[in-house]
């Protein structure tokens, strides 16, 4: 893990996402979007089964990653290294995507995101700096795990 944070200022954080088709659809994006690593807590699927690296159109073969050994604990160690940790949830409390990104540039951030259904483990989202969401309408709770990375991958990019 100390080796693909190292000149990382952005990394995807993932825990349970369990899914082939999410997790490369995750990779593309970050690929795609200026990520600089993955980091994989407990409970994810692998990202170098064909399926994820046929729809990741091969980049889980060349964005870094590596697993958390010591998952939750680990995420003290992005801490350490000075990055912020930004837990996605649909819930209406916390601030939006757009707001907590804003004035980041210049830091380090760490964008966390879960499986479908259950997102982020109670555990992973006290040890997180921020809670955010993507406003939706329409009575939609929330967006496919891999779409909402891409847009917070998205917003991370567009502020620099």
């Amino acid at each position: 893990m100390a080796q693909v944070l190292e000149g990382a200022r952005t990394v995807a954080v993932l825990e349970g996402v369990n899914d082939h088709e999410n997790l490369g659809s995750i990779f593309r994006n970050a690929a795609g979007l200026g990520v600089d690593a993955v980091v994989f807590g407990g409970g994810c699927a692998d990202p170098l089964y064909r399926r994820a690296v046929r729809v990741s159109m091969g980049h889980a073969l060349l964005v870094p990653f590596a697993r958390a050994p010591n998952w939750p604990a680990d995420l003290g160690e992005l801490r350490q290294r000075g990055f912020r940790l930004l837990a996605m949830t649909p819930s209406p409390a916390a601030q939006t995507l757009a707001a907590a990104m804003d004035g980041l540039a210049g830091d380090k951030v760490a964008v966390l995101v879960g499986a479908e259904g259950p997102g982020l483990t109670e555990t992973v989202m006290r040890a997180s700096d921020v809670r955010v969401r993507i406003p939706m309408s329409r009575g939609t709770d929330s967006l496919n795990v891999a779409t909402a990375a891409a847009l917070a991958f998205y917003e991370r990019a567009r502020g620099g």
